[in-house]
């Protein structure tokens, strides 16, 4: 069954509140894979609100990402107003001709080496991009969850090096599986590592990520990014949080307790569980669209794809109380779809 509109970009509360008629407050966004619960101690000082962002606050938060994610000493650790920053900025430092992006997957990196005319293919699998100038990898992947082993990815790297080219690896996903990170190989020739700030901490809004890549290119992107790239407020956040390793252990056993309780709420509602992270969890039900819409109207917002009218994409109800109202809407939903389409 097709059904107009085509569903909402995740995280357009805003969009779905025109087309649905649900107040803005009122809406459990689910549309996202950004942690409901995120990181509390946001006091930040106030010269950081005052003063333009100095070297050793930079310094500070470099520091605490390259000990938080465990980047080996020779790489650069570039901090950035967000992961899409770098990934809007690699294609203009980066000479390529020819791009594979191994999809589907997160939509910005095929665009952003198109709008500057590189030839980009979007593959299936890892091996039908071995022969391009440009690999890009999103590991776990968007919205499925796939993930490869960090070993074959570095392999593939030394095998870009001798001639080159390049992989670039995106670890938005990475802090709920960080044995699977390549942060501890960063710096090796052939190899960028992206890193996202607000997904695991839940602080989207903060706009924070890092790239993780050998000295020159992190001299490149640094330039091109210019001074102040990071605000102050933002870099006070990100050095406290990323060396709180206490919350961070407990933040991913509460992630993975959540991620276990949604699975087994969408199995029971007759979804089909087919990937995901502890962040997020990829359904397929052959009524997806129709549940989508029917969900959105009770006020639920998730993440369907045109491109795959039976997937469906869950971010995490933040407590019991919005696991309880979510169970409800997607008890009524998936009954609605059903009786739309007894067929």
């Amino acid at each position: 069954m097709t059904l107009d509109p085509l569903p909402i970009h995740g995280g357009d509360i805003a969009a779905a509140s025109a087309r649905y008629g649900v107040p803005r407050a009122d809406w459990l966004d689910l549309s996202t894979g950004i942690n409901p619960n995120p990181y509390p101690r946001l006091e930040v000082p106030d010269a950081a609100w005052r003063a333009l962002p100095d070297a050793a606050l930079g310094d500070a938060l470099t520091a605490a990402a390259r000990a938080g994610y465990g980047v080996a000493p020779r790489a650069a650790v570039v901090a950035a107003s967000g992961t899409q920053a770098l990934i809007q900025w690699l294609p203009r430092l980066v000479m390529a001709h020819d791009v594979a992006v191994v999809s589907p997957t997160y939509g910005e990196h095929a665009a952003a080496w198109a709008a500057v005319g590189a030839k980009v293919r979007e593959v299936e699998r890892i091996e039908d991009g071995d022969d391009a100038d440009v690999l890009v990898v999103v590991n776990p992947n968007n919205p499925d969850g796939r993930a490869y082993e960090p070993l074959d990815l570095l392999r593939r790297a030394e095998e870009r090096a001798r001639d080159g080219r390049l992989i670039v690896v995106d670890e938005a996903f990475a802090d709920v599986t960080p044995e699977i990170s390549l942060a501890a190989k960063a710096g090796a020739d052939g190899l960028v590592v992206l890193r996202s700030f607000g997904k695991f901490f839940g602080l989207a809004g903060v706009r924070l990520g890092f790239a993780l890549c050998p000295p020159g290119c992190g001299a490149r992107l640094a330039a091109a990014m210019g001074p102040w790239a990071v605000s102050g407020p933002a870099a006070a956040i990100g050095a406290r949080a990323l060396a709180d390793a206490a919350w961070i252990d407990a933040t991913r056993r509460e992630l993975r307790a959540m991620a276990a309780r949604m699975d087994a709420l969408l199995t029971g509602a007759g979804l089909t569980v087919i990937g995901g992270t502890d962040l997020f969890r990829l359904t397929h039900f052959d009524e997806a669209l129709p549940v989508y819409h029917a969900l959105a109207k009770r006020g639920v917002l998730t993440r369907a794809f045109a491109a795959r009218p039976g997937w469906l994409r869950f971010g995490l109800p933040a407590d019991s109380a919005a696991f309880e109202r979510f169970a409800e809407a997607l008890r009524a939903a998936v009954a609605e779809a059903a009786v739309s389409d007894p067929g």
